[in-house]
């Protein structure tokens, strides 16, 4: 993927995003999928897409240009765990936004929370990025790997939950569960264990490896500690189901 930043006629600057997997159908579907999610979108929390076209069978994406640092590089910069108002401030806004995006018929699912795909703009504002995976919750969650990215079509492994990982369909709980593991590594400048490992503990008398957070971070309150934990419980029926 190559983005750019250019200025319109007007003076407006925009990003352009372009695709490097024009030869791939499933990845070209993903990133089509993102322009005609986005396109139709209004949060605050929420890029604007104003455009989509293919030429010389690349497909590019025009939107919003945001200006800011993704949190993974800010947590990399600092060597410490954001200060918990920040996060709840920055939880609010998200939840908000999962709200919305929970409540079309059918849900839309972001598929890929994660430090970075959230934006903090030069304003303070957080915004949430890249809808490739995002879809309606109607097909199955197979995962295809897109190389030396980390991340496959389908989960960013430390912040799925399991019935994604396991390709058994993911539902609005399954948001709630990538946004808690986010959410756990902003308090606690830890990667969350992901969900197959955790499992695998469980299921042999071990202890969780997702230690709570109160105890990596005494800055942290075990309630909020607690809720945390909760969104990110393996089973989703044990999770919670959205903003309160």
């Amino acid at each position: 993927m190559f983005i750019w930043r250019l200025t319109q006629r007007l003076g407006s600057a925009v990003a352009l995003k372009r695709t490097f997997f024009s030869d791939d159908e499933m990845l070209g579907s993903a990133f089509e999928r993102e322009a005609k999610t986005l396109a139709r979108l209004r949060h605050p929390v929420l890029p604007k897409v104003s455009d989509h076209f293919t030429e010389n069978e690349e497909q590019f994406l025009v939107m919003e240009h945001i200006s800011g640092d993704d949190l993974s590089k800010r947590l990399e910069a600092m060597q410490k765990p954001f200060p918990l108002s920040w996060v709840l401030f920055w939880a609010d806004h998200l939840l908000d936004a999962l709200a919305y995006l929970h409540a079309h018929e059918p849900p839309i699912i972001h598929r890929d929370i994660k430090p970075q795909n959230l934006k903090l703009t030069d304003e303070n504002h957080i915004i949430l990025l890249d809808f490739g995976l995002s879809k309606n919750n109607t097909g199955d969650t197979r995962a295809i790997s897109t190389g030396s990215t980390g991340s496959v079509v389908g989960y960013t492994p430390h912040y799925a939950p399991m019935e994604q990982i396991r390709g058994t369909g993911t539902n609005p709980k399954s948001d709630i569960y990538s946004l808690s593991a986010t959410l756990y590594q902003l308090m606690t400048n830890v990667v969350p264990a992901d969900a197959l490992t955790r499992a695998d503990a469980l299921l042999n008398d071990m202890s969780d490896p997702i230690k709570p957070i109160s105890e990596l971070n005494t800055e942290i309150p075990k309630a909020v500690s607690d809720v945390i934990l909760k969104g990110m419980e393996i089973s989703q029926d044990r999770r919670f189901a959205g903003r309160a």
